[in-house]
């Protein structure tokens, strides 16, 4: 639909009443979706603020939006214009973000020092993973070519994630991964 055709990156905007469920779908639609992701907390003009207001609420906002803990946020007032004047150029880095490549060189001495630090198991059994390299972008996607694909937990991966996260960015995207046994296509 044109949901997948968009090329994003989703900007959805929230009231600063709460996370509306209408909002989390739209969430999760984009996720599901693979795309880049930039919620916009609007009406911040009427907000009685002291220092700790928008740390809060992004603290609150990410608890209620786990499965996006990589989306921007950003607070603006649509009735002022107030912070709107960031927003473009947040769009902009959020797409360099969402069509960034990594050489594969650099992805594996990172998976070298992932695996180094953190290794794979399973059951007592140490899963080998040979290497690492990006096929796409818009969003971006890794496979992983392993021993023992089915072997490696979700939470390895998520791991593996935040270590890519840490040190390459793509804030506003997700990542996809994709495990391979070594030698299939």
């Amino acid at each position: 639909g044109s949901f997948s055709a968009f090329e994003g990156p989703y900007v959805i905007t929230n009231g600063m009443n709460g996370t509306a469920t209408f909002v989390v779908l739209m969430h999760q639609l984009a996720h599901e979706a693979g795309k880049a992701v930039i919620i916009l907390v609007n009406k911040w003009d009427i907000v009685d603020k002291d220092s700790n207001t928008m740390s809060r609420y992004v603290k609150e906002l990410r608890s209620e939006l786990k499965f996006i803990e990589y989306a921007n946020i950003e607070f603006v007032s649509a009735l002022t214009g107030a912070r709107m004047s960031g927003l473009l150029s947040l769009i902009e880095k959020t797409m360099e973000q969402y069509q960034r490549r990594i050489s594969t060189g650099l992805l594996n001495d990172l998976l070298n020092d992932a695996v180094m630090s953190n290794p794979p198991s399973a059951k007592g059994t140490k899963v080998k993973i040979f290497y690492i390299t990006q096929v796409a972008v818009k969003p971006p996607r890794f496979v992983l070519f392993a021993s023992d694909p089915e072997l490696v937990h979700f939470s390895w991966l998520r791991y593996l994630e935040n270590r890519i996260r840490e040190a390459f960015g793509f804030e506003g995207t997700p990542l996809q991964f994709k495990l391979r046994k070594r030698g299939s296509k």
